[in-house]
């Protein structure tokens, strides 16, 4: 009996110890925040790309509203004329009315398949550009793991350890981007 408290006495001696030890490193630990899709949006590359984006965007709205009141107009026309047109007449302005209507979704499907590629495009240049600069941060600081807020909810962290002004500041200092194509 007496072997055995002492062999409980022990375990629980060896467990504490390895819980204390695990929680000193613990707080050892230095982790770090950054939200790239903050950085992204708000560093002077991506406000120009914003820019370069709403000027595409613009210009293809004029030409698809163009095409919206184009298509009105058509409807309007062959409701209006329904009851005094022949069959056939009615017929072919429907058809080329329908003609028209799938040129203007093919149209609508182009622009925002346009944008969605020059999104991309911007994507795939700064991120890998940003992800240096946490990289070279986090070596530099000795970060044991930058985690990115727009990648995962994080509920709670500390204000503190948030890197986003750093790196957008360093980015910003470093980045060239390739113009966007139009």
């Amino acid at each position: 009996m007496n072997r055995k408290v002492v062999l409980i006495a022990g375990i629980f001696c060896l467990l504490f110890t390895g819980i204390g030890s695990a929680a000193e490193k613990i707080t050892a630990e230095k982790i770090g925040f950054v939200d790239i899709r903050d950085i992204m949006m708000n560093s002077e590359s991506g406000k120009k790309a914003a820019a370069e984006f709403k000027n595409i965007y613009d210009k293809n709205r004029l030409i698809v509203q163009g095409r919206e009141s184009e298509l009105q107009k058509m409807k309007e026309e062959i409701e209006k004329q329904r009851s005094i047109l022949t069959e056939a007449a009615l017929k072919e302005k429907e058809t080329t009315y329908q003609t028209k209507f799938r040129e203007y979704q093919v149209l609508v499907k182009e622009a925002n398949d346009d944008l969605q590629g020059k999104d991309q495009e911007l994507s795939k240049s700064m991120i890998p550009e940003i992800q240096k600069v946490v990289t070279a941060m986090g070596e530099k600081d000795k970060y044991t793991v930058i985690f990115d807020l727009s990648a995962m909810p994080i509920p709670y962290y500390n204000k503190a350890s948030d890197l986003t002004k750093r790196v957008m500041d360093e980015f910003n200092k470093s980045y060239k981007p390739n113009p966007v194509k139009k």
